[in-house]
């Protein structure tokens, strides 16, 4: 199979099931920003290859279901309504975003202060990844009905997951977070 095809040559691509919509298309904008977001969630982890600290392994694994994840709720965001989704995003994603957030919430410092984006490669690069995944909400919720709701549900969770990550990754590696000064 060829990477090229040249079918959107003309600034249409194909949905799941084939449809061809515009590349403006809000679907394609949503999965494509989903898409962004796991390439940044990607490139964070790369910044983490010459450490060591204790939860690493555990960090990795983590990251890699969310990652998998995300390119499932990229996939739903790509099938058009009314057709059968072959991955869907669970109840169960959710939660492991949210007993995440609350075990690795309580190993960071109390926050006092706004953190502003910033510390490691990694935390920075998580903090932009949370962004992206902010786009990728707002494009989601701009489909409508016709989405999962469990999508913007955990869209909105991995921003919150994201936060902590970035500075949970930053207290690990012994990196101060730079914080608003009033």
């Amino acid at each position: 199979m060829k990477i090229y095809t040249k079918t959107g040559d003309k600034g249409t691509t194909s949905l799941v099931y084939g449809q061809r919509v515009s590349k403006t298309d809000l679907r394609v904008e949503a999965y494509g920003t989903c898409d962004e977001a796991n390439s940044m969630i990607g490139l964070a982890l790369s910044h983490l290859h010459e450490f060591q600290f204790d939860s690493k392994e555990e960090l990795e694994q983590v990251f890699k279901k969310v990652q998998t994840t995300l390119f499932h709720v990229g996939a739903e965001l790509a099938t058009p309504a009314g057709k059968e989704v072959k991955w869907k995003v669970s109840e169960e994603d959710i939660t492991l975003l949210e007993e995440t957030i609350d075990k690795w919430d309580a190993e960071n410092p109390p926050l006092t202060n706004f953190v502003l984006p910033g510390g490691s490669q990694a935390g920075a690069a998580l903090h932009v990844a949370r962004t992206i995944v902010r786009r990728a909400e707002r494009n989601a919720v701009a489909i409508g009905e016709d989405a999962n709701p469990l999508v913007n549900s955990y869209l909105n969770r991995l921003s919150d997951f994201l936060f902590v990550a970035a500075r949970y990754v930053n207290q690990k590696l012994g990196q101060s977070e730079p914080t608003l000064h009033q």
